[in-house]
């Protein structure tokens, strides 16, 4: 598979190396922007779950070209300098992280705060439902912390079975909640945002993130609401039908007439987690191969004749004439 293989199935990935983006998500925030207008009036933001770095890069050019923009990005990777964002390793679930932002923000709350984080997907279409919930709910709580009244909450959510338990407890603490499909999100994917404004906390309500906002005992039959704690928001897409479907593919020529040129990745990872296995594979020291010699135990000696491995067997030219006479009509 060539390098341009990519290219040619993901257009928002090519686009996103040929703008400078770090990461396709990029796309993803500036189509919501365009929907919602996110970034207006907007002087202090938060990235939780920032890197790569490319809703930051967003962030910075739309905020911090304003010269008295500020932001800030949080992640527990290490991520490479962006210019006009400060950047925190730290642990979303941790107060110290929360009163570091409030910090640099010279002790005023953020007025957007953003989160593109998503676990390491298992397959198992429950397991990654919930722990999405979890990191969103984990956002949520640190977001009570950092975002003043009337703020805006944007993160990634994952439109399963329990949503509308999600939908719930956002609603409590936003006046306005939204589910938006930006177009350069795969309609195959579960993926969506939830765009919460308004923030307004319930009288008396105290942030603290020693607090789960989601028991880890976790009740199906309680998570799927219904009657009038079910809470139905609006499923909004952004973009209209002129932008690239990012499930198809498309050549690489667009249709601007420029001519293609393959272009590199704006920026590499920083100690990625599979790093240590890629440094492995080029050693070929990731798998080692187990030949039949080593065994001690023969194959043939535990299986059934009927599934034992079959021999080899090498043809001569006069079986080979008899097996198409024999197979002729």
């Amino acid at each position: 598979m060539g390098r341009t293989s990519k290219d040619k199935r993901d257009v928002y990935y090519r686009l996103a190396k040929e703008n400078g983006w770090r990461a396709r998500s990029a796309f993803k925030l500036l189509q919501l922007d365009e929907e919602f207008q996110l970034f207006q009036g907007v002087t202090r933001a938060v990235d939780l779950c920032a890197a790569p770095g490319s809703w930051s890069q967003v962030l910075s050019q739309k905020i911090g070209g304003q010269g008295s923009g500020h932001v800030v990005a949080v992640d527990l990777q290490a991520m490479a300098p962006l210019p006009g964002v400060l950047q925190i390793q730290g642990d979303i679930t941790q107060l110290t992280t929360a009163k570091e932002i409030i910090q640099h923000f010279e002790g005023c709350p953020a007025d957007l705060v953003v989160c593109d984080g998503a676990p390491d997907v298992t397959g198992l279409h429950d397991v990654d439902e919930y722990m999405q919930a979890q990191l969103l709910l984990a956002a949520l709580n640190i977001a009570t912390h950092v975002l003043k009244p009337g703020g805006c909450f944007v993160a990634k959510i994952f439109r399963g079975r329990d949503v509308t338990l999600i939908y719930s407890q956002l609603r409590v603490f936003f006046s306005s909640v939204l589910c938006a499909k930006p177009r350069s999100s795969r309609n195959s994917s579960i993926e969506a945002f939830a765009v919460c404004k308004g923030y307004d906390p319930p009288a008396g309500f105290l942030p603290d993130l020693t607090k789960p906002l989601l028991d880890h005992s976790y009740d199906p039959d309680f998570n799927q609401l219904d009657g009038p704690t079910r809470t139905i928001v609006p499923f909004v897409t952004c973009g209209d039908l002129s932008a690239y479907d990012s499930d198809r593919s498309h050549p690489l020529d667009l249709e601007d007439g420029s001519e293609y040129k393959y272009t590199p990745p704006t920026q590499p990872p920083i100690s990625p987690p599979y790093q240590e296995a890629c440094t492995l594979k080029k050693k070929g020291q990731l798998a080692k191969e187990t030949r039949p010699q080593d065994c001690s135990v023969s194959t043939a000696a535990v299986l059934p004749q009927s599934l034992a491995a079959p021999q080899c067997h090498t043809l001569l030219a006069s079986e080979v004439e008899d097996s198409e006479m024999n197979c002729s009509p």
